[in-house]
C-alpha cells in the first residue's frame, strides 16, 4: 500500500483540518500563535508551487538550515510537493568545512536558510557552485547573487497556482512512491566522516506506525520540540507522529543567539503546557539542577520536605511498573499528600500537564530517572538511531524498567549477534541487529559502508545489548568501541563510565581507554563544584598545591569505591577498572568537537586529542596520580 509523507499529511488535513498543528512564538507580547492543519496545507501548497516555479525538479536535493520554527516543517513538506529530497542540516555546524562537505557531498541544488544562518552559507558560497538558489526564510535582506527571499518564492507560488489546476500542481506529489527518498540525514560522525543516511518516505511512515505501538496519543496532545528539528528523533516523534494523530507541535521561540533560544525553553514549557517532551541527558540534568536550586532557595524546611517526598514517591513507584507493589501500595495517600504540598508546584513550572519525558541518544543514568519519578515527571529511556528512522524501542507509561531501553516497536525483527554475525540466545550480550520497514535505504554515495551496515535487509547497529524474558531491550554501549585488554578480553566501557558519572560526586565526565594495554586508564573531567565544596569543609581550595593534591585524592577515593572493600565492590570485574587516571583541564563539549550534536562523546576525537596524556599514563611517572600534569589541570 502506498503511504508516503505526502499521503500522511493529506490524510491528517482531511481528518483534522481545524485542529492546531503548529504553535510558534515570534513576539514576546503575542505569545504562542496557532496554525491549523488547513492553514499549514495552504502555506505548504504556496511554497511547494513556488519551488516548482523556481525550477525545482523531482529528485533534486535541497538543504534546510534553520532553527526550529513553523517554516522548518512547512519547508520540508513543500519540498515533497515539488518532488525534492530534504538534506536537513544542523545549525550547530559552525565549521565551514563541515557545512561545505554536506552541501557538496549531498549534491544540494537549493538551500532554504534562516536569517540567523545566512552568513554561514554566504561565507562558503564560492565553494558550492552547484547550488542554484539560496532561499532566505525570514528577514529583509538585499539579495546577493543566487539568493531569493521567501516572499518572492511565495509570490511565484501564487502565480503558479492561479495559472495551473490543482491537479497539475499535485501531480508530482502524487507520483511519489514509498521507496522514493525523503531525506538524506547526515550522522554526527562519532566514529568517522559523516555519512548521509538515506531515508525513504516509507521509512518515515513505517516508523510513525511502529512508534505509535509504544505510546498512545490522540489529537488533544501537545509537545514542545526542544531538540533541533534536523534530529531524526525530533523529526519522527516531534512532528510526524503528532501530525498523524491531529495533535499539536510547538517549537522553541528563536532568540537572537543560541544561548537566548536555550534560555527561552523553561518559559516556553510553561506556556505550551506539553504532555511529553523529547530530551537528552544534558538537558535533563540542567532541569534537575534548576529544580534543586529553586528548592534550596526556599530554605531548609522546604528542602527537607522535598527530600522526604522524593523518597516516598521513589519507594512507591519503584524502578519499574512491572513489579508488584505489595506493602508499598499503602504509601498512596502519602504520595498524594506530598504532591499537594510540594510536587504539584514543581510540575506547574513544566506547564502542569507533563506526563513524561522521553530520552533518546546517550544512555540515561538511573539516578536521573529516579529523580524524575520522584518529582512526578518520569523520564523514559528510548533507543534508536538515524539508520532506523530512528525509533527501535522505548519505555513508556504502560511498561518501564529503569536501566532498560524498553519494549520493541511493532512490527520489527531484532536479534543479538556475536562478532561473527551468529545469533545469540536470550540474555546474552552482543550486537543489536534489526530488520523492518524503518531500516534505511543505505548511505548516500557510500556503497561500501552500506554493504557493511545493511546485510540481507538486517541493520547491524554497532550497538551492544541484550534482550530479557520480560521483552525488554538493554543497550550497553557501542559494540564497535569495545575495549581490549592485553590478554585479548573484550569489554564495553559505557556501563562503567555511566556508573562513575552517576555515583562519583567528583566525576563530571569520563572515558575509559584500553587498547591491548597492560591496564585500563581513565580520562576524567572533574566536577569542580563538588570538589570545591568538599575541599572547603577541610579549609582547602584549588589555589594551593595542597588543595589540588587533596582534590586528586578525592577523585581516587571515588574510583576506589568500585574496587575490593569499596561501597560498590563487585559491580564490575576489577580487571576492567582503571588503574590510574588523567584529570583533564576542560570538559568534552560540542564546541571543542569532543561531543556530537546528540550529546554523545566522540571517543575517537577525545583519544586523538589526549594521546599524549594517554601515553603518559602508561609511564611509571604517569601511573602515580599526583603527577604534575594532573596537578596543572586543576589550576
Amino acid at each position: 500500500m502506498k503511504k508516503t509523507l505526502v499521503d500522511l499529511f493529506e490524510e491528517s488535513v482531511r481528518l483534522y483540518a481545524n485542529n492546531t498543528f503548529l504553535l510558534e512564538k515570534t513576539d514576546k507580547k503575542r505569545g504562542f500563535e496557532p496554525t491549523t492543519y488547513a492553514q499549514v496545507k495552504e502555506q505548504v501548497y504556496r511554497l511547494g508551487a513556488g519551488l516548482q516555479a523556481l525550477g525545482v525538479k523531482k529528485g533534486d536535493n535541497m538543504a534546510l538550515l534553520s532553527e526550529g520554527r513553523n517554516l522548518w516543517v512547512i519547508g520540508e513538506l513543500a519540498m515533497f510537493y515539488a518532488g525534492a529530497v530534504n538534506v536537513p542540516l544542523s545549525i550547530k555546524l559552525e565549521e565551514s568545512n563541515d557545512l561545505t562537505f554536506r552541501l557538496i557531498h549531498g549534491d544540494v541544488k537549493y538551500i532554504m536558510v534562516s536569517e540567523q544562518q545566512l552568513k554561514k552559507v554566504r561565507k562558503i558560497k564560492e565553494q558550492i557552485p552547484a547550488v542554484e538558489k539560496i532561499i532566505i526564510l525570514n528577514g529583509e535582506h538585499q539579495c546577493e547573487e543566487r539568493e531569493i527571499l521567501l516572499a518572492d518564492v511565495l509570490k511565484m507560488g501564487d502565480d503558479f497556482l492561479s495559472s495551473h489546476t490543482e491537479e497539475e500542481f499535485l501531480s508530482i506529489a502524487r507520483s511519489i512512491q514509498n521507496d522514493d527518498i525523503a531525506t538524506i540525514t547526515y550522522t554526527s560522525g562519532t566514529t568517522a566522516e559523516p555519512k548521509g543516511v538515506v531515508l525513504t518516505h516509507r521509512n518515515y511512515t513505517a516508523n510513525v506506525e511502529q512508534a505509535l505501538t509504544l505510546v498512545h496519543i490522540d489529537q488533544t496532545w501537545r509537545t514542545l520540540i526542544i531538540l533541533p528539528l534536523d534530529h531524526c528523533f525530533a523529526h519522527v516523534v516531534g512532528f510526524y507522529i503528532m501530525m498523524s494523530k491531529g495533535a499539536t507541535a510547538a517549537t522553541v521561540q528563536v532568540g537572537r543567539t543560541p544561548l537566548e533560544t536555550l534560555k527561552n525553553i523553561p518559559g516556553n514549557i510553561r506556556e505550551v503546557r506539553p504532555h511529553f517532551i523529547l530530551s537528552v541527558p544534558s538537558l535533563a540534568k540542567t532541569f534537575k539542577k534548576n529544580i534543586e536550586g529553586a528548592i534550596r532557595a526556599k530554605g531548609a524546611t522546604t528542602e527537607k520536605l522535598f527530600n522526604m517526598g522524593m523518597k516516598v514517591r521513589q519507594c512507591y513507584f519503584g524502578e519499574s511498573n512491572l513489579d508488584p507493589k505489595g506493602l508499598r501500595a499503602l504509601l498512596k495517600p502519602v504520595v498524594w499528600l506530598f504532591d499537594k504540598i510540594i510536587f504539584d508546584k514543581i510540575r506547574a513550572n513544566f506547564g502542569g500537564e507533563l506526563r513524561f519525558f522521553v530520552g533518546g541518544g546517550a544512555l540515561l543514568d538511573k539516578d536521573l530517572q529516579n529523580f524524575y519519578i520522584g518529582v512526578g515527571m518520569p523520564m523514559f529511556q528510548g533507543y534508536g538511531l538515524s539508520e532506523a528512522t530512528p525509533v527501535i524501542s522505548s519505555n513508556g507509561p504502560e511498561k518501564y524498567r529503569f536501566g532498560s531501553s524498553g519494549k520493541l516497536v511493532k512490527p520489527i525483527e531484532l536479534k543479538i549477534c556475536d562478532d561473527k554475525g551468529k545469533e545469540l540466545p536470550l540474555g546474552e550480550m552482543g550486537e543489536i541487529v534489526v530488520k523492518g520497514e524503518n531500516v534505511m535505504a543505505g548511505y548516500w554515495k557510500n556503497p561500501k559502508s552500506t554493504a557493511e551496515t545493511v546485510r540481507d535487509g538486517y541493520l547491524y547497529t554497532g550497538d551492544l545489548g541484550y534482550m530479557t524474558a520480560e521483552g525488554l531491550l538493554y543497550v550497553k554501549g557501542r559494540f564497535k568501541s569495545l575495549l581490549i585488554s592485553s590478554d585479548g578480553e573484550k569489554y564495553s566501557p559505557e556501563g562503567i563510565e555511566e556508573a562513575f558519572v552517576s555515583l562519583c560526586s567528583t566525576v563530571d565526565q569520563v572515558i575509559l581507554y584500553n587498547n591491548q594495554s597492560p591496564y585500563t586508564i581513565a580520562l576524567i573531567v572533574p566536577n569542580k563544584d563538588n570538589i570545591k565544596r568538599a575541599l572547603a569543609a577541610k579549609n582547602l581550595d584549588l589555589s594551593t598545591e595542597e588543595g589540588r593534591k587533596a582534590a586528586i585524592e578525592l577523585v581516587k577515593a571515588d574510583m576506589d569505591m568500585f574496587k575490593k572493600g569499596g561501597e560498590h565492590e563487585g559491580m564490575f570485574p576489577e580487571r576492567w577498572l582503571p588503574s590510574t587516571f588523567a584529570v583533564l583541564p576542560e570538559a568534552f563539549t560540542e564546541q571543542n568537537g569532543m561531543m556530537n550534536s546528540t550529546m554523545k562523546v566522540v571517543r575517537g576525537k577525545v583519544e586523538k586529542f589526549y594521546k599524549d596524556r594517554i601515553d603518559h599514563l602508561y609511564t611509571p611517572e604517569g601511573k602515580i596520580i599526583l603527577n604534575e600534569k594532573n596537578l596543572d589541570s586543576l589550576k
